[in-house]
C-alpha cells in the first residue's frame, strides 16, 4: 500500500500524474474531432480551445469522490463516447463539425434518405478509425487512478473549477448582455465545441429555431396571392436559376474593370452575359438586404416581406417547381428568415451544416446538386442557389488551388504591409467565386435550357478599399461605397432570347438598388399582375430613376437614410506595377 502511494505522488505530495490522465481521458473525446479540425485547416482555434476549457469540469467530480473515481470515469466516458462517435463521424464524412444545422438534416430527413447516405457516403476505413478511437478511449480509462486530496482542499478544487468555467463566464457574459437568456445563450456558443454539450446545445437550439421558423412559415402561409397573375410563357417548358451571392464587392471583379485578374472564367463569358454596373444594395447584412431583395419590401416599406408573397412563392403560383440550394449555414438563429425563404421551396438542399462561418465550406458543393435539378422532369423550374461567396474570413473561402494573389503586385499603396494578406486573401475568395459562378452558367447552358440565370450579390464589402479608412467588412454605421456596390449580371439561353427581348444594352448603367429585384425578375420571367411596378424594373421601358437611398429604415427618424450618389465610389489608382504595364 505504501509502495502504491509513492507510485502515484509527487515530491510534495500531490499526484499531478494522476489528474493529468484524468483530465486527458475526458478531453479526449471532444479533442480528437477538434484536433482534427486544426490539422486539415477547416476552421480557427477556438472551438479546440472551448473544448480543452470544458473538459475540466469533469475533474470536479472525481476529486470530491476520489474512491470511485473509475466508476464515475466510465459512466461519464460511455456518454462522451457516444457523442464523439456522432461527431467524429460527421467530421469524417463532412469535414465539418456538428451543430445545429445537423439535427434539423437529422429530423428532415426519413430513414430512406438516411439509408442513402450511408451508401453513398459510408467507407470501410471508418470500421477501423471508430476501433481505433474506441480502443484508445479504453487505454485511457485504463491508465486512471484516484487523486486524493484533504477533503476541504478537494472541496475548494473542485468549486474552483466550476466557477471558472461555469460560473464566471455566465455570469460575465449576462452582466455584458443586461439578460440572463442572452447570457446563457452566449454561453452556449461557449460551451458547444465540446461533447456532450455539442449535442444538448444542438437540439436546444434546433427547437428554438424551429419555433421561429415555423411561425414565420404559417405567417406566410396566410399571405394572400397575387393578384390577377399571367404569365406571358404559360405552358411552356422553361428553367430560371438565381443565384445568390454572398460579400462581394463587384469593385474587386476584373469584369468591372478591377486591375487584377479576379474574374478570368467571366471575363470570357462577358459577350455573352448583360453586366449592369450601377446597381447596389440597400443594406450591408445579409438577413436584411434579402428580406428587400426577395419580396416587395424596400426601404420605404421595410415590413411588406412579412405580409407579401416571396419570390419563391410568386413563382410557385406561376406553377414553377421550386428548388433551394444553398451553402450558407442552415439552422442558426441569426439564419432563421433564410432557412425559412428556403423553405418555401418545393425541394432544399442544405450544404453548410458547420457551427461557425469560420470553418473551410467551398461553394463548389452547389454545381453537382444543380445540375441534378437541372435534370428534374419538371418542364417548369425555378432554382435558387444561395452561396457563401467571399464571406468573412476569406482564407476559408477558396482551396489551395485558387490562392493566386500572395505579394503586393496589385495592390493598391494605400494598404499596409500587414493587410496585405487579407487583401489578397479576398481577391482569391473572389477568384473562386468566378470558378463556381461561371461552372454555374457553363452547366446551365449545356443544359440546353429555355430560360435565363441571375447572379447577384446580397451585399458588398469592404476590404480595406476605401482610402484613409483601412475599413475591414461592414459597418451600416459608417458606411463605405464598396459594402453596396454588388456585381448584377445575367445569361439567356438561345431558346429564350429568341422568344423574349434580351438587348439590354441601354439599361446597363441604370442607377437600381436590388431592393426592387422582385419586380425586374417578375419582368424578365414574362410575369405580370396588380403589384407589379414596372418602373421598378431595370429592364423596362417604364423604368424610372431613382435616388439609391441606403441605410437602416428602421432608424430613418434617428439617422436619416443616405443617398449612395453622395458616396459614389471613385475608381481607386491602380498599383505601381500594374500601370507600368
Amino acid at each position: 500500500m505504501a509502495l502504491f502511494k509513492r507510485s502515484t505522488t509527487s515530491a510534495n505530495g500531490f499526484d499531478w500524474a494522476g489528474l493529468l490522465w484524468l483530465f486527458l481521458f475526458f478531453w479526449y473525446f471532444s479533442g480528437i474531432t477538434q484536433l482534427l479540425i486544426q490539422l486539415t485547416g477547416t476552421s480557427g482555434f477556438t472551438g479546440f480551445r472551448q473544448a480543452f476549457i470544458m473538459s475540466a469540469i469533469w475533474l470536479a467530480p472525481m476529486l470530491l469522490y476520489p474512491k470511485q473515481t473509475r466508476v464515475m470515469a466510465a459512466l461519464i466516458g460511455v456518454v462522451l463516447w457516444a457523442c464523439s462517435m456522432a461527431s467524429l463521424g460527421y467530421f469524417f464524412i463532412y469535414q465539418q463539425e456538428f451543430s445545429q444545422s445537423v439535427i434539423f438534416i437529422m429530423f428532415e430527413s426519413n430513414v430512406s434518405e438516411a439509408g442513402e447516405y450511408m451508401t453513398q457516403y459510408f467507407a470501410w476505413w471508418m470500421v477501423a478509425a471508430f476501433l481505433a478511437h474506441t480502443l484508445f478511449a479504453w487505454f485511457l480509462w485504463t491508465r486512471l487512478r484516484p487523486v486524493y486530496m484533504p477533503r476541504g482542499r478537494a472541496l475548494v478544487a473542485a468549486t474552483a473549477i466550476l466557477v471558472a468555467v461555469i460560473g464566471y463566464p455566465l455570469i460575465k457574459h449576462t452582466v455584458r448582455t443586461g439578460s440572463l437568456a442572452s447570457g446563457f445563450e452566449k454561453f452556449e456558443t461557449r460551451i458547444e465545441p465540446a461533447v456532450p454539450w455539442q449535442m444538448a446545445v444542438a437540439y436546444h437550439r434546433y427547437l428554438d429555431t424551429l419555433a421561429g421558423m415555423q411561425d414565420m412559415l404559417t405567417s406566410a402561409s396566410k399571405i394572400p396571392p397575387l393578384h390577377n397573375l399571367k404569365d406571358s410563357a404559360a405552358g411552356q417548358p422553361s428553367t430560371l436559376v438565381l443565384v445568390i451571392g454572398e460579400s462581394t464587392n463587384r469593385q474587386r471583379m476584373s469584369l468591372y474593370g478591377y486591375p487584377r485578374e479576379t474574374t478570368p472564367e467571366l471575363d470570357k463569358l462577358k459577350d455573352q452575359l448583360a453586366v449592369f454596373d450601377n446597381v447596389i444594395t440597400p443594406r450591408p447584412y445579409t438577413i436584411e438586404a434579402l428580406q428587400q431583395v426577395l419580396t416587395f419590401a424596400d426601404e420605404d416599406n421595410p415590413d411588406l416581406y412579412l405580409s407579401t408573397p416571396s419570390l419563391v412563392s410568386m413563382m410557385k403560383q406561376a406553377g414553377y417547381k421550386t428548388f433551394w440550394i444553398t451553402n450558407q449555414q442552415t439552422m442558426t438563429k441569426r439564419n432563421t428568415m433564410l432557412t425559412t425563404f428556403s423553405q418555401q421551396a418545393d425541394e432544399q438542399v442544405y450544404l453548410n451544416n458547420n457551427r461557425n462561418q469560420n470553418a473551410a465550406q467551398y461553394d463548389g458543393d452547389v454545381i453537382e446538386p444543380f445540375n441534378k435539378a437541372l435534370t428534374d422532369a419538371a418542364p417548369r423550374k425555378l432554382i435558387v442557389v444561395h452561396l457563401l461567396g467571399t464571406h468573412m474570413s476569406y482564407q476559408y473561402r477558396y482551396p489551395s488551388t485558387f490562392d493566386k494573389f500572395k505579394d503586393r503586385q496589385g495592390v493598391p499603396p494605400g494598404v499596409r504591409d500587414d493587410q496585405v494578406p487579407t487583401y489578397n486573401s479576398y481577391d482569391n475568395a473572389v477568384l473562386y467565386n468566378d470558378f463556381v459562378v461561371s461552372s454555374l452558367i457553363k452547366g446551365f447552358a449545356k443544359s440546353d435550357p429555355n430560360g435565363f440565370l441571375m447572379y447577384l450579390s446580397d451585399h458588398g464589402e469592404d476590404v480595406f478599399d476605401s482610402p484613409g479608412h483601412g475599413t475591414l467588412g461592414r459597418n451600416e454605421s459608417k458606411p463605405t461605397a464598396p459594402m453596396y456596390t454588388i456585381p448584377f449580371m445575367a445569361w439567356a439561353s438561345p431558346k429564350w432570347r429568341e422568344t423574349h427581348d434580351w438587348n439590354f444594352a441601354g439599361d446597363l448603367e441604370r442607377p437600381y438598388s436590388s431592393s426592387h429585384l422582385i419586380h425586374t425578375w417578375a419582368d424578365l420571367a414574362g410575369l405580370s399582375f396588380d403589384e407589379l411596378d414596372r418602373s421598378k424594373s431595370l429592364v423596362s421601358d417604364s423604368f424610372k430613376p431613382r435616388p439609391l437611398m441606403i441605410g437602416n429604415p428602421y432608424e430613418r427618424q434617428q439617422r436619416p437614410l443616405i443617398d449612395f450618389s453622395l458616396m459614389k465610389p471613385k475608381a481607386l489608382p491602380p498599383a505601381p506595377e500594374l500601370v507600368q504595364k
